[in-house]
């Protein structure tokens, strides 16, 4: 799964995602926790930043939250389940992160781990995004990460990991007039190990609380 990530706007964000808008003021956050609101890239030609919250409501649910449970999607049941099944046919996004965490389990506890690419460079997760409406008829963005099989950096960590998208794909994937069902599962497939990098990092990850830069250095 993916419970927990980095966003650090190390390279110039607009011009990565090639968004389309006026400059932001965007905040690093060292440990984003779902049901926060963070930055997703949407629509293509030109792309736009909207802020969302982590954990996918679908339009037709009675109750938010079902949020909760929703901040993952797997990629082998993404274009059939109910819940995600109209987001994947036309409403996916990007998911701007410099990195994420997992915790391994060990005999002496969870272990958490924080996983980059080794270029240090942002990456984008495969998203799905919707908009529910409250009592008060209010729109809510929300959104969620897809996760696939995990590559062999992984498998020593987690049976999961977040699909981080190619950068060639990345336009394919946001594109809502892209409709091929094959081609789009195509893209949600484990990262190339050989570019990225794990390392056990600080229990102060546990808590949503602490967010610094501490959080990403290598534990010992």
């Amino acid at each position: 799964m993916c419970g927990r990530y980095t966003f650090e706007p190390i390279d110039d964000v607009l011009e990565r995602f090639d968004i389309d808008g006026a400059e932001l003021d965007l905040e690093p956050n060292y440990n984003v926790a779902p049901t926060q609101t963070m930055p997703v890239v949407v629509r293509n030609s030109p792309n736009h930043l909207e802020f969302m919250r982590w954990g996918l409501i679908p339009s037709w649910a009675k109750d938010w939250k079902i949020g909760y449970k929703m901040i993952n999607a797997r990629a082998e049941t993404v274009a059939e389940k109910p819940a995600y099944r109209k987001a994947f046919a036309s409403q996916r996004c990007l998911v701007p992160a410099s990195g994420f965490y997992e915790w391994r389990k060990t005999d002496d506890g969870k272990i958490p781990h924080y996983i980059h690419l080794k270029s240090g460079e942002l990456f984008a997760f495969a998203g799905l995004y919707d908009v529910w409406h409250d009592e008060q008829g209010r729109e809510v963005h929300t959104y969620t990460i897809i996760t696939t099989e995990p590559n062999a950096l992984m498998y020593e960590i987690h049976d999961r990991m977040p699909v981080i998208l190619k950068r060639q794909d990345e336009e394919i994937w946001v594109d809502p007039a892209v409709k091929d069902r094959e081609r789009l599962e195509a893209l949600l497939v484990p990262y190339s190990s050989d570019e990225m990098e794990a390392y056990p990092v600080s229990p102060r990850v546990n808590s949503p609380r602490n967010n610094d830069t501490t959080l990403t250095e290598r534990a010992g």
